[in-house]
This record gives C-alpha cells, structure tokens and sequence, in this order.
C-alpha cells in the first residue's frame, strides 16, 4: 500500500476521484477492444480520441508546469506515440520549449500516429519539429544531456506486455536518472496494465484515458505510476455500460456502512471473538491481532495461546479474556460454543499444538480468519470452505498456491482468484494495492502507505476484519470495509508523524475513531 497513488478525473476540471468510488477498472485488452465500438457510439474516430487524449494530457502540463519550461517528448511507434506527437503540437503552441524525438524512423509510423505527426508537421512546415531516431544509444545520449523541466513519456502505450530489450532499458534508465519530472501517457513505458507487472519509467504522473487499467492500482506499479490522472475522454459513461467489470477500486468514500446501535444494545447482541495464536515465544502477534478487534468493536474477544503468555496477554489489557490453551480444553469451553467469529494463526507456529488448534478451528461453523502461519498449514493439508477470509501476503501466497513470490507478484489478479477457487472464501492479497476477491468480484483497497511494512500490521488486520464481521450481515462488506479502514488509520498516523518508525500498535487510535464514522 502506498500513499503516493492519488487518482483524480480530468473532466472540465479536475476533481478527486475518490468522491466517485467504487470505481470499476478493467484490463488493457477490455480497454483496447472495445475503444473503437464506444467511440463509433459517439461518431467519433479513433484519431479524434487521440486528439482528446492529447488535450487531457496537455491540460494538466499546463497546470502544473510552467510556460517557460523546457519539455522533452519521447513518442514509441504505435498510438501512445501518436498521443506524444498531439502533446508536443499542443505545448509548442502554446509557447513551450519542446524537443520531440521519435524512437522509430518517420516510414515506420502508421495510422492515426501518422496522422497526428502529420498534424504536427503543419506547426512548423519549413523545419521538422520531430527528431527522427532509431538509434537508441543517441536517444539515451539525448537524455543524459537534457537539462529541462518535464519529459514526456509516450513511449509504449497499454498494449505493450513483453520484456523491454537490453537498448530500450537503457533509454528507460536514462529517463529515470534524469532530474527532470516525468509525465507518462496512458502508462509508464515498460509496465503491463493488465497486471501492474514490469520495470519501467518511474513517473512523476501517468494520465490515463477512457477507463482505469487495473495494473496501475497495485503491486509493484505504485513504484512507477506516481499520481494518477484519470481522464474519460467524455466516453467513460458509455463505456462502463456497455462493458461490466468485476474489478473495482475502491477508496474511502461509498464504502458498506455498520448497522446503527441502538441504546438497548448489549454484548450479547455485538458477539464474541476467539482469537487463537501466540506460541510460545510469539505473544506480539496475537496480542494485537485480539486488540485491534476491541478497537473497531468486537463486545468481547477471548484469547487462545499459550500459558507462558497468559501475563503478558493480560498486561495493559484487562479487557481481554483468557480462554483455555489445549484443544481439547478449548473444545469444551464457553468461549469455543459462543464464537461468533474466530481469527487463527498470528504467532501459531506449526508444532502439533498449532495443527491440532486449526483443526479444531476448522470444525467450527462461525467465519474463520486464516492469517500467518494458520496458512502455511492450510497450503501443506489444502480443503476448501465457502465462510473463511484468507489473508495472505504474497510470500503466504505462494505457498498457497505450491509457487513463489515472484510469480505471485507477475500477476496479483490472477493470483488471488485462483487461492478463492481453490479454498473457497474470501481472499485478501496483501501489498500495495491490497485486493480483496470473493470469488467473483475483486476490489482493488487505494489506502494505506509504505509505512505499514512493518511486523503486525497483518495481526492488526485480521482483528479489524473478525471485528467488523461481528458487526455487519455481510461477510465481503466487512472485509471490504475493514481493509480500507486499516489502510485509512495508518494515513492517519503517517500524515502526522511520517511513514518511518510506524507501529501495528500505532493503528489502534485511530481506527477507533474510523470505525465510528462507516
């Protein structure tokens, strides 16, 4: 999770987007498919589309950067360079320096591309406004020597889904070490759209067009996109009818609401939460996974773990009930039969105790949250139930699904649908970006900050979840819920006091003030 992305929309003016969300966000083949179709709804070609695209882009340059700014434009050969050729007319007119390289020979630009160079050639027509470049050495050489305010980077647009040659990683190096500011069109060249995947140009701002790409909301992408810009081109209504996505971001506005407490309510009418965890040696974990759940409103919340941590699980919070540490005591006792939500794993280990404690856990019939080590137990005897909210980060991940981080982390999306197909429930993949799947719709969380890598914030999470479960009649309405809300407490402690030096345990103020106002 990273604080850095910021979406707004370029209308008539530029506006928050989160005062629009939950905002559906689609693949860059959705998008490439269906362009045509919703501009043919609207009479427009898909040259006039790149003119739009140009503009939007070009509006925000203007607000941000000044007249007497010097710009460099870095056009690919495809329709993302056609945008850099309408950018780089529209800035010369209205005053800018502008350098405009072409990283393909003129004979190789085709199409509406071809078009917009052929537009642009009319600014200037005695003196080409465009440097035609094939050699990437020289274009790299270029950019070392810029000395400017902003390049423009309209390289590869959203189609592009392979690996960068050894040539053009140089280039894209050369943008990155420059000290100029980066403006990306449509997508940082060299990051996949679709999955957020890839090494490529660092932005200071990508503008996007149409619809969303969901790989820009998560993982490594919040590296590179820097702030987003959402510009629909005056097309987006049409295209989200005609095309339903069942990927959505989501922020912290519309978000599912608790239900009101009444003045006669009691603890027997909010619920229990068992909290099972914290092995010997391991009591931080649990400890505030069990807070974190009186914090956002679990009315009573029992703690499983083991004796020697009875002291210290008591120690600064007396609100917290012990509950007996054995499975087989556990089985017999009041708080196993009253759990109306229980959270496995924070500090469980993986001895016999700790399996013998999931299985028990397993044979109950109140939602289940699997955390930590809970799910390295699961990966090693996998079974499938349709009530439980897995919350792995991608490293969990991997072993869930038998691969390794790194593939988890090529294709997030892919990821976590595949873990709710094979276990069933409800998924949180952790990270930047969380997204949260229930098997048919994936939500992608736009909260939180890079503060939170840090040991138990995951902790902190499962109780918030096993919290809001207790209050609301639906299950994927309080993870949605309770993942925004972490993300939103640990803004707050960042805007305050920076994102270094951040604690799980700093989360717990905060969140009791968030939970009182959903």
């Amino acid at each position: 999770m990273d604080s850095r992305i910021h979406l707004f929309v370029i209308a008539m003016s530029l506006i928050p987007l989160q005062q629009s969300l939950p905002q559906p966000v689609y693949s860059a083949t959705d998008v490439l498919s269906h362009e045509k179709v919703v501009a043919k709804s609207f009479g427009l070609s898909l040259y006039q589309l790149m003119e739009r695209a140009g503009q939007a882009t070009f509006d925000y340059l203007a607000k941000h950067y000044d007249k007497h700014n010097t710009l460099l434009v870095l056009c690919g050969k495809g329709n993302n360079g056609g945008d850099g050729f309408v950018i780089a007319r529209l800035a010369i007119e209205y005053g800018y320096h502008v350098q405009t390289i072409s990283l393909v020979e003129e004979k190789d630009i085709n199409g509406d591309a071809k078009q917009a160079l052929s537009v642009l050639h009319q600014v200037s027509p005695s003196v080409s406004p465009v440097l035609f470049i094939s050699n990437l050495a020289e274009v790299k050489s270029i950019i070392d020597a810029f000395q400017g305010e902003l390049i423009v980077d309209a390289i590869f647009g959203i189609g592009f889904k392979g690996t960068l040659s050894e040539e053009y990683n140089a280039v894209i190096k050369a943008v990155n070490e420059n000290q100029a500011e980066v403006l990306s069109v449509d997508v940082p060249s060299g990051l996949n759209a679709t999955t957020g995947n890839g090494d490529g140009i660092i932005a200071t701002a990508t503008v996007t067009f149409i619809a969303i790409k969901q790989g820009l909301l998560t993982g490594v992408a919040s590296h590179y996109v820097g702030r987003i810009i959402y510009a629909d081109l005056e097309v987006a209504t049409e295209f989200v009818s005609t095309l339903k996505s069942k990927i959505i971001a989501q922020g912290r506005q519309h978000l599912p609401c608790l239900a009101a407490r009444t003045q006669a309510m009691h603890k027997g009418n909010i619920g229990l939460a068992l909290t099972v965890g914290g092995n010997e040696n391991m009591p931080g974990a649990i400890r505030l996974a069990s807070e974190a759940a009186l914090r956002t409103g679990a009315a009573l919340v029992a703690v499983c773990c083991h004796k020697d941590n009875h002291n210290l699980m008591l120690n600064g919070r007396p609100e917290l009930m012990l509950a007996p540490d054995t499975p087989a005591e556990l089985a017999q006792s009041r708080f196993f039969d009253k759990a109306g939500v229980i959270v496995i794993g924070p500090g469980l280990g993986s001895e016999a105790w700790a399996v013998n404690l999931f299985e028990l856990m397993c044979e109950h019939k109140s939602p289940l949250i699997v955390d930590a080590d809970a799910l390295r137990i699961l990966s090693r005897n996998p079974q499938k139930r349709d009530d439980w909210v897995l919350t792995p980060h991608p490293g969990e991940a991997a072993h869930l699904l038998g691969t390794d981080t790194k593939t988890i982390e090529k294709d997030r999306f892919s990821a976590v649908t595949e873990i709710t197909q094979r276990y069933g429930g409800i998924c949180v993949l952790k990270g930047a970006g969380s997204l949260i799947c229930d098997g048919e719709r994936t939500w992608i969380n736009q909260t939180g900050n890079s503060g939170m890598a840090t040991g138990g914030m995951g902790d902190v999470l499962s109780g918030i979840i096993a919290a809001l479960i207790l209050q609301s009649p639906s299950v994927i309405d309080a993870v949605r819920l309770a993942v925004s809300i972490h993300g939103q407490a640990a803004d707050s402690v960042a805007n305050k006091y920076g994102q270094r030096g951040l604690l799980a345990s700093d989360l717990f103020e905060p969140l009791r003030c968030l939970v009182n106002q959903y």
